[in-house]
């Protein structure tokens, strides 16, 4: 494996050190030998782990461990204000995005980057288990924890990279990797792409061009707007999904008590493998078969395929669950990150699916004010088929408010349009859980925010006694 070329950097400061995509980065310059400094506003448990490991971090945002940086690497979410980015530039300090420094450390591996607007974590997540399974030791950067390690990076020993490439804000185009996946393309973080799903999708053409001429992708031709850009993209590709257009065909789906099963046939070679899975919903098949088609093409083995599937025990805030017991009453609690109304549809129809005669009740968090309102009708299509839904205030995510966008009014149009929706406050949830066990059988907590806390609570509240 050939050396970083960036070593002369040895001092690496990271503003927004303990985002979803920086930690892993972090983690794995930290492991490297690099002296990493970051700054953040919470000191999670990851971070908690990297101090261990050597780095300096500090709570809040002001230049103090900037100032002997040679090297500031900044969050996508930090404003141009930032006392640390203000800083940096007055000193001549170099800047680079997350994506820069994430296609760097790609350079010396054999690099794979799984891209899409639905399940990137899910996806990387299953491909660096099955590459665990067969012994190959990569290293990964997800953008979420992986459930058996706790953490959502690794530095592995293999020759191996497969990171997560972000396209809400462009800089999946930092990356050259040699090969990729492309999981959908879909209409969220429209408003970084002037609110054209044309310049999005051409944002995709570009991402898989950055290919070199020799690697490969992966494409779920089942996917619109895959199919709309398949053309313009000119490497080779190798589709997935259930449509026989596709090379490799998802076929024989069947669900008994919480287990998928279902067979993937491949078109070319005209092998047929079997496969199950406990992992709910429609969804996750495609997850799963993008990280099968990756293993077959890199030379994995069926066993060392299924050794790795069997050993995946799910990420974070993915459709997660545990136990908990509401007025002497059993109830199953779900934890999900999905924010579009695809990926909350994805999750209740997983969950109607995996609990089909059970009621489910959703607290849902909306995400940025920019996406309640370009996507308002689709939130309240997918929201009026919810048993019962709690609705939180909108999650800004650094974002100003926006005029006539708020839950309140979502809450009104989605009773208008039939469903059963009820503004909350979180504490105002929680006492609706407790005056209302008998309505419910399922609790999803449902969005990208704070919400997290929120389940935190529910289940130190109502730990299921033994």
């Amino acid at each position: 494996m050939r050396s970083l070329g960036f070593k002369k950097f040895k001092k690496i400061h990271m503003i927004g050190i303990g985002g979803s995509g920086m930690i892993g980065v972090a983690m794995i310059l930290q492991k490297r030998g690099f002296a990493v400094t970051g700054s953040d506003l919470l000191l999670s448990p990851e971070l908690k782990e990297l101090k261990k490991l050597g780095a300096k971090v500090q709570i809040g945002h002001e230049p103090r461990l900037i100032k002997n940086a040679d090297l500031v690497v900044a969050s996508s979410a930090i404003s141009r204000k930032n006392p640390e980015l203000v800083f940096a530039e007055k000193s001549n300090i170099t800047i680079i995005p997350r994506a820069e420094m994430l296609g760097t450390l790609m350079k010396p591996y054999r690099s794979i980057a799984v891209a899409g607007s639905h399940g990137k974590t899910s996806t990387t997540s299953i491909s660096a288990s099955i590459f665990n399974a067969a012994g190959l030791s990569p290293t990964y950067v997800i953008g979420g924890q992986v459930l058996s390690i706790g953490r959502s990076s690794n530095l592995g020993e293999g020759n191996h990279i497969i990171v997560e490439a972000d396209e809400s804000d462009g800089s999946f185009l930092h990356l050259q990797p040699e090969v990729a996946i492309i999981t959908n393309i879909d209409n969220d973080h429209l408003n970084f792409y002037d609110s054209s799903q044309k310049k999005l999708n051409q944002a995709f053409v570009s991402f898989a061009e950055n290919l070199p001429f020799y690697g490969h992708l992966f494409l779920n031709l089942d996917d619109v707007n895959i199919r709309k850009i398949e053309k313009k993209i000119h490497r080779k590709k190798i589709s997935f999904g259930f449509s026989d257009a596709n090379q490799y065909q998802i076929i024989n789906l069947e669900i008994s008590e919480g287990v998928q099963k279902f067979q993937l046939l491949d078109h070319l070679s005209k092998k047929l493998y079997k496969f199950s899975t406990s992992l709910s919903g429609k969804h996750n098949i495609y997850n799963l078969v993008a990280a099968i088609c990756l293993a077959l093409e890199e030379g994995i083995s069926i066993t060392h395929i299924k050794k790795g599937l069997s050993e995946f025990k799910g990420v974070g805030r993915r459709f997660e669950i545990s136990n908990i017991e509401v007025a002497r009453t059993p109830k199953i609690l779900i934890d999900d990150y999905g924010h579009h109304p695809v990926e909350i549809l994805a999750t209740f129809l997983a969950a109607k699916e995996r609990f089909s005669k059970k009621s489910i009740c959703m607290i849902f968090e909306p995400h940025r004010f920019s996406r309640t309102q370009q996507l308002f009708d689709d939130f309240v299509q997918v929201l009026s088929k919810i048993d019962q839904l709690l609705l939180l205030d909108i999650y800004p995510a650094s974002e100003i408010p926006l005029r006539g966008v708020s839950s309140k009014k979502l809450v009104a149009k989605i009773n208008y349009s039939g469903g059963n929706a009820l503004y909350a406050t979180s504490s105002l949830a929680q006492k609706w859980i407790e005056e209302n066990a008998q309505e419910f059988d399922v609790l999803i907590t449902q969005g990208a925010g704070t919400i997290s806390k929120l389940n935190n609570l529910i289940q130190k509240k109502w730990a299921l006694k033994k």
